[in-house]
């Protein structure tokens, strides 16, 4: 039996709804990478099961705290009941808006968030993208397979296992087809909108899933000449020029406007200019021009990978929010997000209200949001909850600051 003995915080930790105990919490060992094990705290108490790494920080990731076995069937069902849990999601409502069976992408095993740590799936109309992410799920990866080819009958499952992550458990960096066949890009649905998606080399597994419910969710307060910033493949830009006079988006990735591009002709929407183009230099450029818009977007990638860089990723979510509100018409509608974890939503927000006395404008906070629903948030694990985003309208006077 592959044993793990912690010490009292780390027990404590799982005890209060954690799924994670780190290496210095870790007294002795007797198991090998990548091993389930059975976790005992200092009077030999039973703490739970987890997946043993060797080589991460991250020592132990929790399975559950019970004393069962973990087996195909336990592994199997645990899959089965975040299927289910997606199923639901098929039709989405915001105010006057409804989508049914608006998209066929989305994901399927969300890794803690699901009770399977490391583990991830994602379903593009019969196209799933694994991960398997540490020692444990790497481990077991071919069961995985096996379950997810049983329970989802799929066209085809693509390894994109080549993040870096997977560096800190001492794990090769891999992608490609492990199952069936599959173009190496096609389409998939989103709000009624469709998109190009490249499973082999996309960004994370072919294209932002998190962000498909807030993409929809602005139609119902855009209006005017819009301005989407950092807009990958255009999944803001291209739902906001359903319902905005105009739309300019930028982006600094010449191969992410193309993609932009050909997904606005996908549509036949003519109303949206991509162009490649550093968001920080354009905003800079657009105030000195006088530019003004109605609506403008922010959604900029992970300015801050870890705790360290926090105060220089702070300089920058202030820059492009107060650019952001000067630019903005009054009444305008200024949508801002972080995918950041280490940037939580009180801090955004607190970026955003230091902003607006410096533009001289006063905001409603009209709606927060996170993540998509099939990206859930598990209670205890606040890694598990990472985006932010926040809907906000100018109104009434600006603000007269005295320095």
């Amino acid at each position: 039996m592959a044993e793990v003995f912690v010490n009292r915080k780390g027990a404590r930790r799982i005890r209060d709804g954690h799924l994670w105990i780190y290496k210095s919490d870790v007294q002795r060992v007797e198991a090998a990478g990548g091993d389930i094990v059975s976790v005992f705290d200092e009077a030999r108490n039973f703490v739970g099961k987890a997946f043993y790494s060797d080589a991460s920080e991250i020592s132990l990731r929790f399975l559950t705290t019970k004393d069962e076995n973990i087996d195909r069937n336990f592994l199997a069902a645990r899959i089965r009941q975040s299927i289910r849990r997606r199923a639901s999601l098929g039709e989405i409502r915001f105010g006057n808006f409804t989508v049914s069976n608006a998209t066929n992408a989305r994901r399927l095993f969300y890794s803690e968030a699901d009770l399977i740590p490391s583990l991830i799936l994602d379903d593009y109309n019969g196209v799933l993208v694994l991960q398997t992410l540490t020692q444990g799920t790497d481990k077991l990866k071919t069961l995985f397979v096996e379950i997810f080819v049983e329970e989802l009958k799929p066209k085809a499952i693509v390894e994109r296992n080549d993040v870096l992550v997977r560096r800190r458990e001492n794990l090769p960096l891999m992608s490609g087809l492990i199952y069936g066949e599959s173009p190496e890009e096609f389409t998939v649905t989103q709000n009624g909108l469709n998109f190009m998606v490249a499973p082999f080399a996309g960004q994370k597994t072919g294209a932002f899933l998190d962000q498909s419910e807030n993409h929809f969710a602005i139609r119902k307060f855009a209006r005017g000449d819009a301005l989407d910033c950092f807009t990958f493949n255009g999944g803001f830009a291209l739902n906001l020029a359903e319902v905005c006079k105009s739309v300019l988006a930028l982006d600094i990735s010449e191969e992410a406007i193309a993609v932009a591009n050909r997904n606005a002709s996908l549509n036949n929407i003519h109303n949206v200019e991509f162009r490649a183009a550093n968001v920080f230099d354009a905003l800079r450029e657009f105030e000195t021009e006088g530019r003004r818009f109605d609506t403008i977007v922010l959604d900029p990638p992970a300015f801050v990978k870890n705790r360290s860089a926090l105060k220089s990723a702070m300089r920058g979510y202030k820059e492009i929010n107060l650019r952001a509100l000067k630019l903005l018409n009054p009444s305008g509608i200024l949508v801002s997000c972080s995918c950041s974890f280490h940037v939580s939503e009180s801090m955004l927000q607190e970026v955003i209200e230091d902003s607006a006395r410096d533009a001289k404008r006063r905001l409603h906070l009209l709606e927060k949001r996170m993540q998509a629903s099939d990206h859930p948030s598990l209670l205890g694990v606040p890694e598990s909850s990472y985006l932010k985003c926040l809907i906000f309208e100018i109104i009434g006077e600006g603000i007269s600051r005295q320095k």
